[in-house]
């Protein structure tokens, strides 16, 4: 949680509060979606990651949160490492 947490905040556009209790992340990325071109909405943005990045995110609109994006760190920390280094390189 604690590395999720504290690399999703470093992002440039990317707003992320700490889990819960969860072993989700919901942070907000309407600063992404407004600056990358082309891109408009949650979903645009999670096909984008899976198409850039190889990084499976659930569109927040799903949950009635447009403009957030979920990642599960229910994962081992290589897997982490890597998908979020993988974020970082297509932003």
């Amino acid at each position: 949680h604690d590395f999720v947490y504290a690399s999703l905040n470093a992002l440039e556009g990317v707003e992320c509060l700490a889990s819960q209790g969860t072993f989700y992340s919901f942070p907000g990325f309407q600063g992404v979606i407004e600056r990358l071109p082309g891109i408009h909405d949650d979903v645009e943005l999670a096909e984008y990651f899976i198409d850039k990045a190889g990084v499976a995110l659930v569109p927040g609109s799903a949950f009635g949160a447009p403009g957030h994006l979920r990642l599960s760190f229910a994962t081992s920390m290589e897997n982490l490492q890597n998908a979020l280094a993988r974020i970082q390189a297509a932003l």
